[in-house]
């Protein structure tokens, strides 16, 4: 685990009333994983925010073109959305967060009520990609792992939780994942205040949440 030390986030973009930290890193790196066990060893003062859930949503297109759509490019996320409820989770408000159906490619029906907690976890692929966001975090977390173990990360999950089959893993891996990961999401490893890669013990994750907790203070 690699990391450095900066400045914290700027008060006046958004107000800094409660501690933002974003998890960043490939489909299938354990960034999931490890958002979970430091929510977990944060306990109540903490909750989490999926950048998945805030993906575009396609209930205008065809439901045949839908799969067609490119989820592994920051095209796909609403932006705007996502730049509101971080604003307003950081100035203490409680708004309510999209919840996103993989099944169909559309927002669910019912979104969920933010509970005001002092520490929020943001996790997903592309957290700090645009510089401005980047700006709103205290502390930016980099989960590295190699490409074979990513991609059957991908393959288990994709096919359990989003109705994928092999072929259509491996094709989107190829022409989207990968190239896209190469774009994107690795060029955020250079900006990151914690690199974490490979098999993580839970006096890592401990000493991460430790951190955490010190900038909560």
């Amino acid at each position: 685990m690699k990391t450095r030390s900066r400045r914290g986030p700027d008060p006046r973009e958004p107000a800094a009333r409660v501690v933002l930290v974003a998890i960043a890193g490939g489909s299938g790196s354990g960034k999931t994983w490890l958002a979970a066990k430091l929510r977990r060893q944060l306990g109540p003062s903490a909750g989490l925010i999926s950048l998945d859930d805030f993906y575009r949503d396609l209930a205008h297109v065809p439901l045949a073109e839908r799969p067609r759509t490119n989820f592994d490019s920051p095209a796909a996320i609403d932006w705007v959305c996502l730049t509101g409820a971080l604003r307003a989770i950081a100035a203490g408000q409680a708004p309510l967060l999209p919840r996103y159906d993989f099944t169909r490619h559309t927002r669910a029906d019912r979104p969920r009520r933010w509970r005001r907690r002092p520490i929020v976890l943001v996790e997903g692929l592309w957290p700090w990609v645009r510089a401005r966001l980047r700006r709103w975090y205290a502390l930016r977390i980099f989960r590295a792992e190699d490409a074979d173990r990513r991609y059957a990360r991908r393959l288990r999950r994709d096919i359990r939780q989003r109705g994928r089959t092999p072929a259509e893993v491996e094709r989107q891996w190829v022409t989207q994942v990968e190239p896209m990961f190469a774009r994107f999401v690795a060029l955020q490893r250079r900006t990151a205040d914690v690199i974490v890669g490979g098999e993580l013990e839970v006096t890592e994750v401990a000493r991460l949440a430790k951190r955490i907790r010190a900038l909560a203070r």
